[in-house]
């Protein structure tokens, strides 16, 4: 103002605002400030370079003139526009009231702006009257944003102690809870009023905790996590860390800041987890299953009791081993190949059925199902191995599968057709029968029946739907009674009788049922032959009676009747004795005992005696009568009338005798003749030969007429003819082989043959001196299908033996006229050793 002072005084002061506007234009630049001012009226009258500088123009001092504020526009501190003639200028050039530090923003032409702290005081004449007002203003841009800048920290640092997400309280070098923010209340559930200005040792729950802290913290010490547990409103305990520092002025000490980390949820957690794991390893050691872990590698890292157990080895060698150590040879491949597909990720579980060995070399079965641990990453960490010893399962499955397939062999092999189906009534199994019943082969998985079309007995068609098997497993009954006959793929039917029986399991479950079918061709075979017997023995001409073990007749047929003229209503119910005569009752107690001991008695020939008192020859076959268990309850007699047959036997006889006596006439005619014919010169030797040569055919037609021309004996032909030419045929002779009957042709040509041989040996052969011997053997083969004589003859002992120098009567009878006789092939030696003949022949 020195400027002003420096006007000469004119006799009247100026007022203010006139040495103002009298002033130079530079004494307002000399003010070091923004400064202008207005007139009355606010009309701008003068400013300073400063003020323009701050508007960012210079208005104009003459017209157009400018009121109140030289800046482009204005607007109040919180940002809304504010009218010229009513900024503070206006309101002080109104009401003369100065305005001091008044706050505005001034914006300018380019649109910046800037805080201006504005002072206004209104400047009046010697009466009091406003002349105008001065503004004084100041840009306070940079003290509004450092202003804004502390605001903005302040509120910065206010939310983040209301609204951190950890507890946050201050206390008093003294103990007192200063302030808290929200997640100290809320994690304490105390409203603030209840918290704040109380002591903190109020809300711990241990003493010496609160103590300890406060003491390291009045010494300045630092708490980093320092585990403590606070009293909730409600009573409960929270876990929490306390990080906490002091705060010293002057070496005073003021308050601590302390947060409060809540950790009550990881403190639960931690012990639900170590309870967890407690119960975890106590269920481990306490299963009576096996189990164990193992690294990637297959070593064991953790194994309980019982797997220790199971395998017979401490845990301290097990936990040596890898599980491929104590597995089978055979069965360890297959166990690393799916361990390392866990191990891999390609898959996370598989359970598998292996051999192990213990420790004392014993092989038992373990099921091993393995699981994956696996960490965040999916990386395996380790395997899980659960362990059930099921040796004792595994021998009673292979025990169960031997009776499953003994049970099929036994249906195998019964002689009856046997199939199975499921509850479905598929096909699950049929033996050979079946297939052979069938006529086809059926298919695993046909249902119903194994045949291939079936009948009911009356002929018409019967869909497999509704056979018996069908109903059995639709009504789940088993169904008896019932009788089909199925046709097989040939045309060809069987009669059979089906026994369809449901099966069911342990829980009473319908599983399937087993089927078998009887074919009863054969029955009805028999009854068709039993009525065809029954027809027979109805009318057969000979006497068919059936009788108990009692002799107590019980059937008659028409051929009894005619036969012993009683008829069966007289008969039936009574002793058979009534048809022996008394002379021979003692026949039927005999007959009656063989009978018991189930004999049969063959052509018994008899007498027994009519209902008219005649007697009659009859012949008798006795056959023991049997229940269905096989016991004898009875005989049937069949008795043929014989007597025709005796008349024509007896006849027979007459003729054979006269027969045989013209013949043994004939045959001394003939030796009678032969000693006429051959009287003379060396008649005595052919003769002699003719001579024993009829002698040994008399001798055979003797022995065979013995047997009425039926047959001979063997040894006793062979004997006949050579015991009168041998001395001492018991030394001289050994005879050996089975009784055998020969038919009349070869017994007349086997005695020729042996009386050759027999008269050849005891004049050439082993006969002629004392040490000689005959060997005779014979024995029956059959030769396609027919019986053959093999007779040997041997001589032994005898003197050198020379071949013939001409063939004789008696070997062209042995080689060529007894092989064209008896069929056969003959074979005679004569060996250095003695003569050997062979004969092979067939009996028939």
């Amino acid at each position: 103002m020195s400027n002003v002072e420096e006007f000469p005084l004119t006799g009247r002061v100026l007022t203010e605002y006139e040495a103002l506007i009298t002033s130079a234009p530079t004494a307002l630049d000399a003010i070091p400030g923004a400064v202008y001012v207005c007139d009355h009226e606010g009309w701008l009258v003068g400013y300073n370079a400063e003020a323009a500088e701050l508007w960012g123009r210079q208005p104009s001092l003459s017209a157009p003139r400018e009121r109140f504020c030289g800046s482009q526009r204005l607007f109040l501190s919180d940002g809304s526009p504010m009218d010229h003639q009513e900024c503070p200028m206006a309101e002080a050039i109104k009401t003369g009231v100065s305005t001091r530090n008044a706050e505005v923003i001034i914006e300018r032409p380019d649109g910046s702006r800037i805080f201006a702290l504005v002072n206004i005081r209104p400047l009046r004449d010697h009466r009091g009257v406003i002349q105008g007002a001065i503004n004084c203003f100041q840009d306070i841009s940079q003290q509004k944003r450092i202003e804004a800048e502390v605001n903005c920290k302040s509120k910065d640092l206010e939310d983040f102690f209301e609204n951190s997400a950890i507890g946050l309280h201050i206390v008093s070098a003294a103990g007192i809870i200063l302030r808290a923010n929200k997640a100290e209340l809320e994690l304490l559930g105390y409203p603030a009023d209840e918290y704040v200005g109380r002591h903190i040792a109020e809300f711990h729950a241990d003493a010496p905790v609160i103590g300890d802290i406060l003491d390291r913290l009045s010494c300045g010490e630092k708490l980093d996590r320092y585990p403590a547990r606070l009293r909730a409103r409600d009573g409960s305990i929270k876990h929490v860390l306390i990080t906490s520092n002091s705060r010293f002025e002057d070496g005073k000490f003021v308050n601590t800041r302390c947060f409060t980390t809540d950790i009550t949820s990881l403190h639960e957690t931690e012990n639900a987890w170590r309870e967890t794991e407690e119960r975890l390893a106590a269920t481990y050691q306490a299963a009576t299953i096996g189990i164990a872990e193992s690294d990637a590698d297959g070593r064991l890292l953790r194994v309980n009791d019982a797997f220790c157990t199971m395998l017979g080895r401490s845990r301290e060698q097990l936990l040596n081993m890898t599980f491929l150590d104590y597995t089978h040879e055979d069965d360890r491949d297959e166990e690393a190949r799916c361990y390392a597909r866990q191990v891999s990720g390609e898959t996370d579980t598989y359970a598998i059925r292996k051999r192990a060995v213990k420790a004392d070399g014993t092989v038992i079965y373990l099921d091993v199902y393995s699981s994956t641990v696996r960490d965040r990453t999916g990386r395996f960490r380790y395997g899980v191995r659960v362990l059930l010893d099921v040796t004792e399962a595994k021998r009673m499955d292979d025990r169960r599968r031997e009776s499953e397939q003994h049970m099929r062999d036994l249906l195998e092999a019964l002689p009856a057709a046997v199939y199975t189906t499921d509850a479905e009534g598929r096909i699950t199994f049929f033996n050979k029968a079946a297939v052979e019943m069938a006529g086809r082969t059926p298919q695993i998985g046909d249902k119903w029946c194994v045949t291939w079309r079936l009948y009911r007995p009356d002929g018409t068609y019967l869909p497999h739907d509704q056979c018996p098997m069908a109903v059995a497993l639709k009504e789940d009954r088993p169904v008896r009674g019932e009788q089909a006959v199925a046709e097989r793929p040939d045309g060809t039917r069987v009669p059979f009788i089906p026994y369809p029986t449901p099966l069911h399991d342990v829980a009473g479950k319908l599983v399937g049922a087993v089927n078998m079918l009887v074919d009863i061709s054969d029955r009805e075979k028999a009854a068709e032959y039993a009525e065809r017997l029954a027809s027979i023995v109805r009318f057969s001409d000979d006497a068919i009676v059936s009788k108990d073990t009692q002799g107590i007749i019980q059937t008659w047929n028409k051929g009894a009747e005619r036969l012993f003229g009683y008829s069966a209503e007289e008969v039936i119910g009574k002793p058979i004795n009534i048809l022996i005569p008394p002379d021979r009752q003692g026949e039927e107690p005999g007959i009656l005992e063989r009978i018991r001991r189930d004999e049969h008695i063959d052509h018994y020939e008899t007498v027994r005696i009519r209902k008219d008192g005649s007697l009659i020859d009859v012949s008798l076959t006795v056959s023991p009568l049997k229940d269905a268990l096989g016991r004898v309850v009875g005989a049937s007699k069949i008795a043929r009338d014989i007597t025709e047959r005796r008349r024509s036997e007896e006849h027979r006889k007459l003729l054979v005798n006269e027969l045989n006596h013209r013949v043994k006439n004939t045959l001394a005619t003939v030796q009678s003749l032969a000693a006429q014919t051959f009287r003379g010169v060396n008649a005595s030797e052919d003769f002699g030969r003719f001579q024993s040569r009829l002698v040994a055919l008399a001798r055979a037609h003797d022995v065979l007429t013995r047997e009425s021309w039926q047959g001979a004996d063997l040894g006793e032909v062979l004997h006949a003819t050579i015991n009168p030419i041998c001395v001492e045929p018991q030394q001289r002779v050994q005879a050996s082989g089975p009784p055998l009957r020969l038919r009349p042709k070869m017994a007349l040509a086997l005695s020729m043959a042996f009386h050759e041989l027999c008269t050849n040996a005891a004049k050439y052969g082993a006969l002629t001196n004392d040490g000689g011997l005959i060997k005779v053997n014979w024995h029956v083969s059959d030769l396609e299908s027919v019986s053959h004589l093999h007779l040997q003859w041997e001589e032994i002992g005898g003197p050198s033996v020379m071949v013939p120098a001409r063939t004789g009567f008696g070997t062209r009878l042995l080689e060529r006229a007894l092989a064209r006789e008896l069929g056969g092939k003959v074979d005679l030696v004569f060996a250095p050793s003695g003569v050997r003949f062979h004969i092979e022949a067939p009996l028939t």
